[in-house]
């Protein structure tokens, strides 16, 4: 999971880009980077960390231009730790392009292989994002005829890109001297907004993964892009679309709706947020229909993506709502964060407990996904330390039991802690006196309430049903060989990262 934005305005876009990925933040924290365009010159600044820490004064006066996109990271595929892999990616033939990348390959080893073997081109890094890029580069080349590109040539490259890249992508890309061009996968994994903003110096169009970045800058959301689809918006504010996949479905993933997105957002014609309030009605009914023993005094949220789940909840079963954990707001998501001793380490000094609200009490507990169980492990401890007499805990998604290959860092079996064990297990393993799930019959009707015209799901995280249908055990075999020290799967040759702070294109 990561973060993109697209922008093509009539005055400088430095700004609004890092406001924007501010806003987004939410969905990397790894690292940052920005790509203004100015005539057919690319200025870029990317670095591994916040977008805060990332861009000085001196970085920004440096993106010049009407024109840029902007990538966060959160790694999934390459490596965590790299600052070459930061994003947007840049390549000069044929033509200048840049690209931000949200999602995952899952055949990016076969693409690396056809890049070198038989388009003869370079994959400088371990990222799946630059293979993407590549790709996308050769089927412009393919498409364009005496060196002129048109969007016919665009549009052509970006079905070229769906034939080939197997996976989920949400993708905005800059070519040098034309636009702005942004696509979606053709089963709509990864989600991928737009929307306009009419100045006094002409219209503005912005696109992002979530329409909270249009919100909070100002931008009217017009509508998602849709699965397959492909938009183009040239230098002079001019756009345009087309459908660039042959047999489109919408199979967004619900994983956004549980915990990625964030409450304030709309994706697909779908309120995150009343998606939540949805899971906590829904986990009411099941608790008031199979666990009438339960003496619930207080309903707690986990800060904060629970936090509208556990209200509704409460507010179903007619128990009282209290915050009990104070979240200090400058430590990072840890479900996102690099490996699981910073995960570990990170609970505690995200969240305090408030004894005043645990002592002596039966106090139910409400996250809105248990994956590692490091977390929950964490917090049911904090609970008991601060005086509760019984601590039962609630997921609003259910058992997270098959890895995610899709742009989420869940990649292994031996990672997720309800895998080969059953919930009274796993209620042992984290230290609960009782423990429930959402079942995912729930979950999927709790979202398709808000928006019924979509009825397929991404839930390969929950019942191991991968949409693409080209993930093979194998494959999953080689993904946890990877994680834990193998070959990188899209990698079969070494080589070391040009730092590309600015670059100027033909």
């Amino acid at each position: 999971m990561c973060g993109i934005l697209g922008l093509v305005a009539q005055t400088p876009v430095n700004q609004l880009l890092y406001d924007g990925l501010l806003v987004l933040q939410h969905r990397g924290q790894d690292a940052a980077g920005i790509v203004t365009a100015q005539d057919n010159t690319f200025h870029m600044h990317k670095a591994s960390g916040l977008v805060r820490d990332v861009f000085r004064t001196r970085n920004m006066r440096a993106l010049l231009g009407n024109m840029g996109i902007g990538h966060v990271r959160y790694p999934t595929a390459g490596s965590g730790e790299s600052p070459s892999e930061a994003q947007p990616f840049y390549v000069n033939s044929p033509f200048g392009i840049v690209l931000g990348h949200n999602g995952n390959l899952t055949n990016a080893a076969q693409l690396n292989e056809e890049l070198f073997r038989e388009d003869l081109r370079h994959v400088n890094t371990n990222s799946d994002s630059e293979v993407l890029l590549n790709v996308l580069a050769h089927e412009l080349q393919r498409s364009t005829k005496n060196h002129q590109l048109d969007t016919a040539a665009i549009f052509a490259a970006v079905s070229g890109v769906h034939r080939r890249c197997r996976g989920a992508y949400a993708v905005v890309a800059m070519i040098a001297g034309y636009g702005l061009l942004a696509f979606r996968d053709p089963y709509g994994i990864r989600p991928l907004v737009f929307g306009c903003a009419e100045t006094e110096h002409g219209m503005d169009y912005l696109v992002g993964s979530e329409s909270v970045a249009l919100d909070t800058l100002g931008f009217k959301l017009i509508r998602d892009v849709a699965p397959g689809e492909a938009i183009f918006i040239d230098e002079s504010g001019n756009f345009y679309n087309k459908q660039c996949a042959d047999n489109p479905t919408h199979n967004p993933c619900i994983f956004e709706y549980v915990y990625m997105a964030r409450p304030d957002s709309v994706m697909d014609g779908i309120s995150v947020y009343e998606t939540r309030l949805n899971m906590g009605e829904s986990l009411a009914d099941k608790i008031s229909s199979t666990m009438r023993h339960l003496d619930i005094d207080v309903v707690i949220p986990i800060p904060d993506s629970s936090r509208p789940s556990a209200l509704q909840l409460a507010n179903r079963l007619g128990v009282s709502f209290r915050e009990g954990f104070v979240k200090n707001r400058y430590i990072g998501r840890t479900f996102i964060m690099p490996g699981q001793q910073q995960r570990r380490k990170s609970v505690r000094q995200k969240l305090n407990a408030m004894s005043v609200e645990f002592r002596g009490k039966n106090v139910l507990l409400v996250d809105d996904s248990i994956v590692r169980g490091t977390t929950s492990r964490e917090i049911v401890q904090m609970a008991q330390e601060a005086g509760a007499h019984k601590v039962y805990f609630a997921s609003a998604a259910p058992p997270v039991r098959f890895p995610n290959v899709y742009g989420i860092d869940m990649p292994t079996h031996q990672e997720l802690i309800a895998t080969g064990r059953n919930e009274d297990e796993i209620c042992r393993e984290i230290g609960a006196d009782h423990l429930v799930y959402q079942d995912i019959d729930s979950l999927i009707k709790d979202v398709c309430q808000v928006n019924p015209s979509i009825t397929h799901y991404e839930t390969s995280c929950f019942d191991g049903h991968y949409i693409t249908g080209d993930v093979t055990p194998e494959y999953l075999a080689l993904l946890e060989a990877q994680r834990h020290g193998g070959v990188p799967m899209n990698r079969a040759r070494s080589s070391t990262q040009l730092d590309l702070n600015l670059v100027a294109a033909d």
